[in-house]
């Protein structure tokens, strides 16, 4: 079993900042770091280090090769991954002392995706593979159809949200995973069991995952829902912990474990990465992991 993912590949540009700068304020840095990110390849780093077979599909800068061997060191299959002589996806990054981030995001050589990298890319599937994808990247749409014409398993976290996600054909999804800023806007309801009835009644085909940041997470299917609470840490930077949720809870999901399990295990995966800087960086170690689930439960 393999976890296919079409995701972005950026280049972080990682500013620690008293405050989020604010119109017309100029304010210094206390630190900068440049850092392999983007939500695609944070994922698939995540989904490598809890032990999935994972394939990246994605296209970064010829200059940037470097990062594509990050990936690689990190036990991601990127023989689909392109390098090619756009510039490459790029995110400028503010971290605040208490760990907050705020992100500006140019998509460079990730919407350098066409219908026939994506074919190529699925040609050599079998049954019990997942196609996983977010919005960072072009051909979404192509993805998302040519997973479900094979009958694969189809997971998408239509982050950053758009109002083009829901042009997007969602009837091809199998599981969708979104915080609660993205479920609003993809139900059109604010209250969180106005959005859980919506889900329920609207997506008979699909199971949902929805991120509550420190409340934890919650699995909502057409019958039931199945909440996990988040693990109490000292948060220090925020960037990739829903990525690393997503890697860790969809390679346990997929490999047959139960949903509260693997929900934990996401839950313990994400909060260990908060407590570190960066994106790429943060993501633990199922050994980590492990130690952690002994000593927090």
């Amino acid at each position: 079993m393999a976890v296919i993912n079409f995701g972005s590949i950026n280049i972080d540009h990682v500013y620690m900042v008293d405050h989020f700068v604010q119109p017309g304020e100029t304010i210094a840095s206390s630190d900068y770091q440049q850092l392999l990110g983007g939500k695609g390849a944070n994922q698939s780093i995540a989904l490598a280090q809890a032990g999935a077979d994972v394939k990246h599909v994605g296209s970064i800068h010829e200059s940037d090769a470097s990062f594509k061997q990050t990936l690689i060191k990190k036990g991601v299959d990127c023989r689909y991954v392109r390098c090619n002589d756009t510039p490459s996806g790029h995110a400028i990054i503010q971290v605040t002392p208490c760990g907050e981030n705020a992100i500006v995001l140019f998509g460079g050589a990730n919407q350098t995706i066409t219908a026939d990298v994506v074919n190529k890319s699925l040609l050599d599937t079998s049954d019990n593979d997942w196609v996983l994808t977010q919005n960072e990247t072009s051909c979404i749409d192509e993805v998302l159809q040519q997973a479900r014409e094979k009958g694969l398993k189809v997971a998408f976290n239509p982050a950053p949200m758009s109002e083009s996600v829901k042009s997007l054909p969602l009837d091809c999804v199998d599981l969708l995973i979104v915080n609660e800023t993205e479920a609003a806007a993809l139900t059109g309801k604010e209250a969180l069991d106005d959005i859980i009835q919506v889900f329920q009644s609207d997506w008979q085909h699909a199971e949902v995952l929805i991120t509550l940041g420190k409340e934890g997470v919650m699995m909502v299917t057409p019958e039931s829902t199945d909440k996990v609470p988040a693990f109490e840490v000292d948060a220090v930077d925020t960037t990739a912990a829903g990525d690393t949720f997503i890697g860790y809870f969809l390679s346990a999901y997929s490999a047959g474990t139960e949903v509260t399990q693997a929900l934990k295990r996401g839950c313990a995966a994400s909060a260990i990465a908060v407590t570190r800087q960066g994106a790429a960086q943060s993501i633990p170690t199922q050994e980590e992991v492990d130690r952690f689930l002994a000593k927090h439960g």
